[in-house]
């Protein structure tokens, strides 16, 4: 089995302090002040509830990278890997001197500390910011947009987390890790910036396709100019939409994390040493698209009291108690779903699954009670 290169630094060397899915502004502050002042940590603006925004600014190299991470709050696996990174930048090792010689980053850690602390996608205004890039209607949507013009950066890094929805393609392979060059226009035109992007992310998915085969996906390109990434294409910047998605049997997204950590180190030592020129089209649009098509837990050939027999699909629901994300199941679908994947199946014809037989009235809190007298919920 592959072994990345940086396998043995990175098990003694990530951020241990950061862990599982709530990462929150208290989690990460601390960390912020501890860095070296050759970071050059800056208070760059507040949130909708005042918490404080931040951002690095990291290396003397011409190329300049701007990277922001929990633009939604609930997404944290890549607020993880920015640490790891961070820590990665501040020991002496070639890769990383070659980065810092010939890049400049700019790093937002986190850039809706008040989704962060609620645990949602949205601001405390219940506003999406990546729908907010040309309305502007959010302080943290113009804090980004004032680094962007004042940074003037030449890649832009935007940091995402995806449900675990997504397949990588059709088949029975999860997204663990998914890339986007954004659209510029309505037509999706493959203009040079688009070009640019895709071909870091060509490098990036090679690299991963060594630990992860099969696993690595596609978004769809589909424009809108209200997304961050299709704005800052369109003004001339070559974007990178990373998303960090579902790896087998780890819903608190450690080996996730570890992945994306991988692919910005190969995204940033790439950028520092190549000149880009856009010139592998072709093998981005072979990655698979990602496609909606695997649940949580699919319960195959459950049976009733009345004799009926169907497939029950499972999703999680992602809940904040006591600091803590719960999952909580429940039924999305009720059907036959033979050409749906799952994380886990437990089919009811195999003699090793506990046999039952479920309420048609009370389905919903049947199931719930079945997964967890049997220990088959994911927390």
């Amino acid at each position: 089995m592959y072994t990345h290169p940086l396998a043995n630094w990175y098990c003694s060397h990530f951020e241990s302090s950061l862990g599982g899915r709530y990462i929150t502004l208290h989690h990460i502050t601390s960390l912020l002040e501890q860095l070296p002042s050759t970071f050059n940590l800056k208070h760059i603006g507040t949130s909708v509830e005042n918490r404080p925004i931040h951002s690095l600014t990291i290396g003397n190299g011409e190329k300049k990278i701007l990277m922001w991470s929990q633009m939604h709050g609930n997404e944290s696996t890549t607020t993880k890997a920015v640490f790891d990174l961070l820590n990665f930048l501040k020991e002496a090792s070639e890769a990383s001197e070659t980065i810092l010689k010939d890049c400049t980053l700019c790093i937002i850690p986190m850039l809706n500390p008040d989704g962060a602390h609620a645990y949602t996608r949205l601001n405390a205004n219940e506003i999406d910011l990546n729908r907010d890039a040309q309305t502007l209607s959010q302080p943290e949507s113009v804090v980004l947009k004032t680094v962007y013009e004042e940074f003037q950066p030449d890649y832009c890094f935007n940091l995402h987390g995806q449900r675990t929805i997504f397949s990588a393609g059709n088949i029975d392979k999860s997204a663990i890790v998914s890339f986007l060059t954004p659209s510029e226009d309505e037509k999706r035109s493959i203009t040079l910036n688009r070009e640019k992007s895709m071909e870091i992310i060509v490098k990036m998915n090679e690299m991963l396709q060594k630990s992860i085969p099969n696993h690595v996906g596609r978004y769809d390109d589909g424009f809108n100019l209200n997304c961050v990434g299709d704005t800052f294409q369109s003004l001339g910047t070559p974007t990178v939409l990373f998303e960090a998605g579902h790896f087998p049997n780890d819903y608190q997204r450690e080996n996730t994390r570890e992945l994306i950590f991988y692919a910005c180190i190969e995204a940033l030592q790439y950028i520092a040493s190549t000149e880009i020129f856009g010139t592998y089209t072709d093998a981005y649009f072979k990655i698979p698209e990602n496609k909606k098509q695997h649940y949580d837990i699919i319960l195959r050939n459950l049976q009733t009291e009345q004799n009926e027999t169907f497939d029950v699909g499972i999703m999680y629901q992602e809940v904040l108690k006591n600091g803590k994300i719960h999952f909580e199941p429940y039924i999305e679908d009720k059907k036959m779903l033979k050409k749906s994947f799952a994380h886990k199946i437990i089919d009811f014809q195999e003699s090793i699954a506990p046999k039952h037989i479920f309420q048609s009235f009370s389905l919903q809190t049947d199931v719930v009670e079945y997964l967890r007298k049997f220990n088959k919920i994911d927390n």
